[in-house]
């Protein structure tokens, strides 16, 4: 699979001055740290706003989004540039389809990111969806299941739709704390996680509203009914994923495929020879004395 054309990030120069400024920061403190590309899986599950996210974060309209036909097999990559940093984000296909997984999109998703490394999970989904279910659960199982439990730790989860109303008698932070707490538990059921196990309850929640009628403050920059800038507020939570310590995902053949049976039954045998040697062989040899000497 050949790369994506990498471009000169043009939509950077669209987002208020505002946020121009927070954002170059934050890409000065990756080129400080030695880090000059940073490479962004985007995927969930049908129609909750991946492309919309994508084109919202590059400030262009990079990705198709059409909310009225279903979204096409084909993952897509847009590489952008940057006073030398260079941002790759792949866009997915959703990975429901008619109540179950569409295990071919996975199968498609996975050859596309063959050789590639992952540096950042984006799994997006709705904040006005007020019930998870199995089929979260399930997509969930999918994504651990293609690229291992170790991808959560590179993972942040994004609620997209973040202008909406809380339900009646809650407040806005309520409702964001409901839905995320509720995600949490579904990534800890979908990954088989164990309840001390504290990798599901780290992923970090950002809140996002790709509406072009998202409020916008003094500044100029799009805000939550909260008043946090959500941009660069996003970008600063994806940078701060990125240098958490935990390795990015390489996306090899081992890692599809498994480990290799044969291999893990080769650990086993100096065991099974040791085993032989002292309670099958050891015994016959002492068995053979006795009966010489006793001739």
């Amino acid at each position: 699979m050949t790369s994506a054309i990498t471009r000169d990030w043009v939509g950077f120069n669209t987002f208020a001055a505002a946020t121009q400024t927070q954002l170059l920061q934050l890409l000065k403190r990756l080129k400080d740290e030695n880090v000059n590309k940073l490479t962004i899986l985007v995927i969930g599950k049908c129609g909750v706003g991946k492309s919309s996210t994508i084109n919202s974060i590059l400030g262009e309209k990079a990705v198709t989004v059409n909310a009225f036909q279903s979204e096409g097999l084909s993952p897509v990559m847009v590489s952008r540039s940057r006073t030398g940093f260079i941002l790759n984000i792949i866009d997915t296909p959703g990975l429901i389809e008619e109540g179950y997984i569409n295990n071919q999109a996975m199968e498609i998703i996975i050859n596309f990111l063959l050789n590639k490394t992952i540096d950042i999970l984006l799994y997006v989904d709705r904040i006005d969806t007020y019930r998870v279910d199995n089929l979260d659960k399930m997509v969930i199982r999918a994504i651990t299941d293609s690229f291992g439990k170790e991808i959560w730790k590179k993972a942040l989860i994004v609620l997209t739709h973040s202008q909406s109303s809380p339900p009646d008698g809650l407040s806005y932070d309520e409702f964001f704390s409901i839905r995320s707490q509720a995600l949490v538990k579904v990534v800890q059921d979908g990954t088989r996680s164990k309840k001390y196990d504290t990798v599901a309850s780290t992923i970090p929640f950002v809140l996002v509203e790709n509406s072009g009628k998202c409020n916008k403050n003094v500044d100029d920059e799009k805000v939550l009914p909260n008043g946090i800038a959500w941009i660069p507020n996003l970008v600063k939570t994806i940078i701060e994923v990125a240098m958490n310590g935990c390795k990015s995902i390489s996306v090899d053949k081992k890692l599809i495929e498994g480990p290799n049976p044969n291999d893990r039954g080769k650990r086993y045998i100096p065991l099974i020879l040791a085993f032989q040697y002292f309670f099958v062989i050891k015994p016959i040899q002492r068995s053979i004395k006795r009966d010489i000497a006793r001739h």
